[in-house]
């Protein structure tokens, strides 16, 4: 770009980009030099024309520049820099001690603004990368992800699939897709393992990336807990929760979901964990078995999935999660525990905690906290952006 646009800051609204928040909103901009298109990498200036840093262009939303490098040195991204960026988050995950391992298969490559790339999430699972586009500007840059994964990788990368179509600003890529970025479709089940547990994984087809990593280190926790006691595991997608509850010991575990194409890969993976004779599943909404079934258990998890995706919808949430919370409590027998989260990003965890102490109260049960729980270490979150913080969970012992 033999001109690059220019993002001019208000006098004044240079400070967050200083202590290298990642985000410039629009509110903050004092004029564009340049005529910049959606996605489009950009410079950002203070209004004395020091430089601050680069990013990408956002016309459409409150959010004007997600920034890529902070400072007078930045430039605009190279192959160089996607090659950088993406060795250094797989060199942090070989020191978590999350690759090349047997036990362990499946983690987060890139997560977004914890690993410096706004945007992008990049999940592996095996010899297969799975990345998702949720910014145009990280959409456009999908070629030189791929050839930048393919350096950091080599020949342990079989395939990249792009799972952006459902993430991606729809105005500024109406026509996008899902597909092969390298390699193509083996036709056959997809496999992966974690923490010695096989997983049937669907990144093709299913919601996410295909599997909800962030939970790793919860259902760990959860197995802790499991020998002998009656689990129910509702929103349980691919039964994460409940192959851990099955491989620990417990008694009986059911599971429910209102898909049944989620209901089908739960009972696959309750079946490739050989205990499936101590598992049920149930294609029902959540609140609906809840109501109509009276049977009692010893751990309960509640997982849903974000019932507040903006700050307009954050009062009704809160108070979907006191009802959830209230009804599942109503399950728990005397001295049960109960898994509870929230992945809104815009519930705060101290918000999340009264609407929970909210239903213990409606439900007129004592209740203890036991942990406070959160996302895993392949899902890092910037000490610039507490907002990466999204994931919170509770396990209580309810009386």
């Amino acid at each position: 770009m033999l001109n690059p646009v220019v993002i001019v800051l208000k006098n004044g609204k240079d400070h967050s980009l200083r202590r290298r928040h990642p985000w410039v909103f629009s509110g903050a901009i004092a004029r564009v030099k340049g005529d910049p298109q959606e996605g489009d990498p950009v410079r950002v200036e203070a209004s004395d024309g020091e430089l601050l840093g680069v990013g990408h262009f956002s016309g459409g939303g409150s959010i004007a520049v997600r920034m890529l490098d902070f400072g007078p040195q930045a430039a605009l991204p190279t192959p160089e820099f996607w090659e950088k960026k993406l060795s250094e988050a797989y060199q942090l995950r070989q020191r978590l001690g999350l690759t090349g391992t047997a036990d362990t298969n499946v983690f987060r490559l890139v997560h977004a603004e914890g690993d410096g790339l706004p945007g992008l999430i990049v999940d592996v699972y095996g010899d297969v990368a799975v990345v998702q586009a949720h910014s145009v500007g990280m959409y456009r840059a999908r070629p030189a992800i791929t050839a930048a994964l393919q350096a950091v990788f080599g020949p342990k990368l079989r395939a990249i699939y792009d799972k952006s179509a459902e993430t991606v600003p729809g105005n500024a890529a109406p026509d996008a897709q899902n597909g092969y970025l390298l390699g193509e479709s083996t036709g056959t089940e997809h496999l992966v393992h974690e923490n010695g547990h096989q997983f049937a994984v669907d990144w093709e087809t299913g919601q996410k990336t295909g599997f909800f990593i962030d939970q790793r280190d919860n259902r760990a926790l959860l197995a802790r807990y499991s020998p002998g006691r009656r689990v129910l595991n509702t929103f349980c997608y691919t039964g994460g929760f409940s192959v851990y509850a099955l491989a620990a010991g417990a008694e009986l575990v059911h599971s429910v979901d209102s898909s049944k194409k989620a209901i089908a890969l739960t009972e696959r993976n309750a079946k490739l964990s050989r205990h499936a004779d101590r598992h049920a599943a149930y294609p029902d909404d959540v609140l609906g078995f809840l109501k109509n079934h009276s049977a009692q258990y010893d751990l309960l998890v509640l997982d849903p999935p974000a019932f507040a995706k903006h700050m307009g919808a954050r009062h009704a949430a809160l108070m979907g999660y006191k009802r959830l919370n209230a009804a599942g409590i109503a399950h728990l027998a005397p001295g049960g525990l109960l898994f509870t989260f929230s992945c809104s990003q815009v519930v705060s965890p101290e918000l999340f905690e009264g609407a929970v102490l909210a239903a213990a109260i409606e439900a007129g049960r004592p209740a203890r906290i036991l942990h406070r729980l959160t996302q895993p270490a392949d899902h890092p979150v910037s000490l610039f952006h507490p907002e990466g913080a999204y994931l919170k969970g509770l396990v209580l012992a309810v009386e």
